[in-house]
């Protein structure tokens, strides 16, 4: 397995993971387990595949076996660190507690020791990526194209909403809506910037939809602390 293909419902801005492990057997379990959960994944066998990859490809993260022949995954992570800092999971054998010093010393972010259960790789992954998000725009754990709402989190770009980190599903008009209350920074918002046009089918059609919105995103929406009515005005966005 080099790659997977790209499921109907992962969005093309899912991380993308190379899992490089000589192991063909763990090599796609790993790859297959990180897929179901959201990720893309291109697979190698060894580090001079893993850099061939690279050569073409970008990736979010690397999921690094330490133990491969030839070149092994401290000397692939040595090289990598001389040109970048994409975060690195190290996968060490249990028998060797010096592993995880060397590792750490060359610059990699974690490391887990074989065996292991997946979900605690899928757990430490997470936390090197937000880590690394947290790195990149230091000063605020929120992204630069993002606003933060309550416990809610709504990347503008991306179009995406979560919750404490879990995924909340939106239909195309909602988050058509999302975008334009996101981007008015805690502004007004007139009734025909979110309709299109002044047709009071269109408005009544927005009532709707506002409700829609307010029920995955309000704790009361009758009485919505987040996405407000502006009386006369139309809608607003309450940001953090």
């Amino acid at each position: 397995m080099t790659a997977l293909a790209a499921r109907p419902d992962l969005p093309d801005h899912a991380p993308h993971i190379l899992v490089v492990d000589d192991d063909r057997r763990l090599r796609d379990l790993l790859s297959r387990f990180l897929y179901e959960n959201g990720y893309r994944v291109t697979a190698a066998a060894s580090a001079a595949e893993a850099r061939a990859k690279g050569a073409n490809l970008v990736f979010d993260a690397l999921v690094l076996d330490v133990m491969m022949p030839g070149e092994t995954g401290f000397d692939y992570a040595r090289q990598i660190r001389l040109t970048s800092q994409v975060p690195i999971l190290m996968l060490t054998a249990r028998s060797n507690p010096n592993d995880r010093v060397t590792g750490l010393e060359i610059g990699a972010d974690d490391y887990l020791p074989k065996p292991f259960d997946p979900r605690e790789l899928i757990l430490r992954l997470n936390n090197i990526l937000r880590r690394n998000a947290r790195s990149e725009n230091p000063g605020s754990a929120v992204p630069l194209d993002a606003v933060r709402f309550g416990p809610f989190l709504f990347r503008v770009e991306r179009g995406e909403l979560t919750r404490d980190d879990e995924p909340i599903r939106l239909s195309e008009r909602e988050r058509e809506i999302l975008t334009i209350l996101a981007l008015a920074k805690g502004g007004n918002v007139a009734r025909e910037a979110l309709t299109g046009g002044a047709e009071a089918g269109n408005e009544r059609t927005i009532d709707v939809q506002m409700n829609r919105l307010r029920r995955k995103v309000e704790d009361d929406p009758a009485n919505p602390r987040y996405v407000q009515t502006v009386r006369g005005v139309g809608y607003r966005l309450v940001l953090d």
